[in-house]
């Protein structure tokens, strides 16, 4: 998984951050509420692959589930197994999301297997995910972003980029109660200020 190392002291290894390591929300989740309508929690560190390609290229599309064991989902669908999980974003634009220590790995075997006019960047050092869930989370999600998020609209394992805040986001519904958020690293700081903000009036727990 590619990270961006911090600078470290003589004799010390360079670690990685997540994009709210400042935030210490481990600190907070051992040191906060128990009770509330809203959960939050930052699934850090994952490996992200940015996959573009045709689906009328079968040496792509049979590469991709050669390698994965599943197929890339359609318009605005996501597919999960496993540790891996991936996101429609465009025509021709996945997100794979996978262990960050399995990232470096997939992509290579991705590479030989797959064939034709394609493209695979890895962007986990620049992006993070957020986790929301509970009673109230779909309200804090309705004052964030103008789509639909109603049941016939949005249901498990639909996603889509769009507005967020005054940011962008791409959610995914991940079961009745939960929700996911992928933000970019330069605007994670504002999504979690945006979020503590939002949830306060239904409480909001954060998990470590």
């Amino acid at each position: 998984m590619r990270q961006t190392p911090v600078q470290a002291e003589a004799g010390q290894a360079p670690r990685a951050e997540s994009p709210l390591y400042h935030a210490d929300l481990a600190s907070m989740a051992a040191k906060g509420p128990l009770e509330g309508g809203v959960q939050l929690q930052e699934l850090s560190l994952l490996g992200h692959l940015v996959i573009r390609g045709s689906l009328d290229n079968p040496a792509f599309v049979d590469g991709f589930a050669q390698v994965m064991g599943f197929a890339l989902p359609g318009k605005l669908a996501s597919v999960e197994q496993g540790d891996a999980s991936v996101r429609w974003i465009a025509p021709d634009e996945w997100l794979l999301v996978v262990p960050g220590n399995e990232a470096f790995e997939l992509e290579g075997r991705l590479r030989e297997l797959m064939a034709g006019h394609f493209s695979i960047v890895n962007v986990s050092g620049g992006q993070t995910i957020l986790q929301l869930s509970g009673p109230d989370a779909v309200k804090v999600l309705k004052k964030s972003t103008g789509y639909d998020l109603h049941d016939r609209n949005f249901p498990v394992g639909k996603v889509v980029t769009t507005t967020f805040a005054k940011t962008q986001a791409v959610i995914r519904r991940l079961d009745a109660q939960q929700w996911e958020l992928v933000i970019r690293r330069s605007f994670a700081d504002y999504v979690w200020l945006w979020l503590q903000d939002a949830s306060a009036e239904y409480g909001l727990i954060v998990r470590g």
